[in-house]
């Protein structure tokens, strides 16, 4: 294999900043965030907005299903034929 061509695979933690959600995978992502955990361990830091623990299909909340119903319901009612 050459040498200096691949990027930088090493554990980083991906933060769910809408339910505070954090977890530990391996990534080449690069990122310029810092964060010590209970580990006494530094990581690479990437803040994400959605992840399985605030996706509604993960968490179940039916709330958006109801308001796409709505909007279909109004779009069949504005072009109807």
């Amino acid at each position: 294999m050459k040498k200096d061509i691949h990027p930088n695979y090493r554990e980083v933690v991906f933060l769910d900043t809408s339910s505070n959600f954090s977890f530990i995978t391996r990534s080449t992502v690069e990122t310029k965030d810092t964060i010590t955990l209970e580990d006494g361990k530094t990581y690479p830091l990437v803040k994400v907005e959605v992840s399985s623990a605030s996706h509604p299909f993960y968490t179940g909340s039916k709330a958006n299903y109801v308001a796409a119903a709505g909007r279909v319901e109004k779009f069949n009612k504005k072009y109807k034929k």
